[in-house]
């Protein structure tokens, strides 16, 4: 048996079908869809709203979405997450942690199937690393609802120390201001967008304790205070500034968006897919996308801004949208990660 001595680590991400097909897709929306963290209304609404009118259409769409990305290896986000646990595990195990497990929110591998390896391993307390760089109710508290959910279930109390959002931490600037200039090298760009994932409005004001700061003003977010400390608006906007500050990027130059909305209730704006058609209008001819909301490349970037978001910014009379590669398993981000982690 494995000393107990040292802290395990989890890395979590969010999730994927195990297969572009619809019965896949279908059982890997029904989890997520099904979440309240996700969907956040009452359940019968919920239920009605993904048995009834999401799910009879939307896994035929998602599972043609799923299959234009979808590689030998599979599912880019799963394994460019499982190349980021190799690596850390190269970093990190034995010396600091005892294991380390990858589980995802939805889909396989499960977060309780990497629990249970864990207690294999008998560690005295868990290490959990959301890889969201900023924090959402819908992604990073519901996976860490998820894991003292199945922790109750299995019957082990082990304590649990959980990475902070790293929305602003040079490691991860730095990989992100590296993957920029080597698309950029000798050529010109007329603009840069940083497309981060959307949320409803609401969610952002959930997170304000004050319930009288967040989307109350337009500079709400430009400074993070005691209300905004968990706000995901604010988190993306000090992502994309000291991005920009990273590649000495001129701010008008530079546009924040957030995609991959849902329905009919106000989200944060402005949209990503609305920008695409507005940016030749002002003259945009060569643009470069970051989605510095993934650590990893999924559906939503390569499939919404990659496929999708070039062809719609092409349609609009742009002439080039280059899309940058999330940093994925590459070494600088892995080191960065390392350092995170094992700081805690």
């Amino acid at each position: 048996m494995t000393s107990s001595r040292r802290p395990a680590l989890l890395l979590v991400n969010l999730g994927t079908p195990d297969a572009p097909d619809v019965p896949s897709v279908r059982r890997y929306l029904k989890q997520f869809l099904s979440d309240p963290y996700v969907i956040d209304i009452p359940a019968i609404a919920r239920w009605i709203l993904v048995n009834l009118i999401i799910l009879p259409t939307r896994p035929a769409k998602s599972a043609a979405a799923y299959h234009s990305i979808w590689t030998r290896r599979g599912s880019p986000l799963a394994f460019h997450s499982q190349d980021l646990l190799l690596k850390l595990r190269e970093r990190c195990v034995p010396e600091k942690f005892v294991a380390a497990e990858l589980g995802m929110r939805y889909g396989n591998p499960s977060l309780r199937s990497a629990l249970e390896r864990l207690r294999g391993h008998s560690p005295d307390r868990i290490v959990v690393a959301p890889l969201y760089p900023q924090y959402a109710l819908s992604s990073t508290e519901t996976a860490l609802a998820q894991i003292r959910e199945d922790l109750a279930a299995m019957g082990w109390d082990v304590p649990c120390t959980v990475l902070p959002p790293f929305y602003d931490d040079p490691g991860f600037i730095g990989s992100l201001a590296g993957n920029v200039r080597e698309k950029l090298g000798t050529a010109h760009f007329d603009h840069l967008l940083l497309s981060f994932h959307g949320l409803p409005e609401r969610h952002v004001r959930k997170t304000d304790p004050t319930g009288a700061h967040c989307l109350q003003a337009p500079t709400c977010c430009d400074v993070i205070t005691d209300a905004n400390r968990l706000c995901y608006r604010a988190h993306s906007l000090s992502t994309a500034r000291k991005l920009r500050e990273a590649l000495g990027w001129p701010a008008e130059r530079t546009t924040v968006s957030f995609q991959s909305r849902l329905g009919r209730t106000p989200w944060i704006q402005p949209f990503t897919d609305q920008v695409l058609l507005d940016l030749p209008k002002r003259g945009v001819k060569r643009l470069l996308v970051v989605s510095p909301s993934f650590v990893a490349d999924c559906l939503e970037t390569l499939e919404e801004i990659q496929i999708r978001g070039r062809e719609e910014f092409l349609k609009a009379g742009g002439e080039e949208l280059v899309y940058v590669p999330a940093p994925n398993a590459q070494d600088d981000w892995a080191d960065a990660l390392a350092r995170l982690v094992t700081a805690l």
